[in-house]
């Protein structure tokens, strides 16, 4: 290169300079570009703790009210809830056992993986293993819409078409937990499927390979190589998952009723943590009431679950990442 020439895409600082000292400027604003990206980086996660730390402070003090008039045990192990009827002012004629709210969540959860894993692994699977990059390309968003539409558009579905079509087929009752389970399964599909075939897409080729030339088929590979090679990002997407369907409200609240009922049977309507949430919070709950400090200890349990399921879930991704 001659002298007092730059590189083609040098910056317009360094076209005066000699080679040296434009390639010299190049790299320290570079070095600046990766610096600002990192501090915006670092604020961002800076920015995450402080709203969880905030979260939590904010939750502390009608905690403390909510348990100095209800014992924790009652709370954690009552069968019966009652905070949304009648004698808001009132703690000692309410029941304030959670239970029916939780075995609601809970059951809700259950029937939406039960719908959403299979499907979303096995569109995942026909993606990363089965599909061009040009039926992936154009799939792939098309599946990414679901997760887009407005979870009011599914509670209004699950109750005016699936629950219809399930009383007459099942004879369920007109809320229950069947109908919003389905349709939120049908949900949470995309978030499994895309992040699992990242997951599956990331697998070095070089295994596929190595398994092909040991004479298994493309399944095969896909079940013994594939997968325990991508477990770690498929557990993350199954539990990213879960923590979406356990803190879904709209469609629960819509779909499932809002009678606290404590039973496992899906074709009976029950409350949800969420569900109830939504219903008191909508300004049925006057500040101050016994029913608005359990609008905390329901949203603090509710938390706690979700932070629970994400430790969990760490723990799972980093006993079983692989590295490559």
């Amino acid at each position: 290169m001659a002298r007092g020439t730059t590189a083609p895409g040098a910056p317009r600082g360094a076209r005066d300079l000699g080679p040296a000292a434009a390639v010299g400027l190049v790299a320290r604003r570079r070095r600046w570009n990766e610096h600002i990206v990192m501090a915006i980086l670092a604020g961002s996660a800076f920015l995450s703790v402080v709203v969880t730390a905030g979260i939590v402070v904010s939750l502390l003090a009608p905690l403390g009210t909510f348990f100095s008039h209800v014992g924790v045990g009652e709370f954690l192990t009552g069968t019966s809830w009652t905070a949304g009827f009648g004698g808001k002012f009132d703690w000692d004629d309410k029941a304030w056992g959670v239970l029916p709210l939780i075995v609601g969540t809970l059951s809700t959860t259950v029937i939406a993986l039960l719908v959403a894993v299979p499907l979303g692994l096995g569109a995942a699977v026909v993606l990363s293993e089965y599909s061009g990059d040009r039926v992936r390309r154009i799939v792939k968003p098309l599946l990414e819409i679901l997760a887009g539409v407005p979870t009011v558009v599914y509670g209004f579905f699950a109750l005016t078409i699936v629950t219809p079509y399930l009383q007459t087929l099942l004879g369920v009752e007109l809320f229950n937990n069947l109908s919003p389970g389905l349709v939120m399964g049908f949900m949470i599909v995309p978030t499994i499927a895309s992040l699992s075939e990242d997951a599956m897409s990331a697998v070095p080729q070089a295994l596929r390979q190595g398994s092909y030339a040991l004479g298994a088929n493309r399944m095969k590979t896909t079940v013994r190589v594939v997968f325990p090679a991508a477990i770690s990002g498929i557990v993350a997407a199954i539990v990213l998952g879960i923590s979406r369907a356990v803190g879904e409200t709209m469609i629960v609240a819509i779909a499932a009723g809002n009678r606290p009922t404590f039973t496992l049977d899906p074709a009976v309507g029950a409350q949800t943590m969420t569900g109830f949430i939504a219903q008191v919070a909508s300004g049925d709950a006057p500040q101050g009431s016994p029913v608005y400090y359990s609008l905390f200890a329901v949203g603090a349990l509710l938390f706690f679950i979700t932070l629970v399921v994400n430790m969990i879930s760490i723990r799972m991704v980093r006993k079983y990442r692989q590295a490559y």
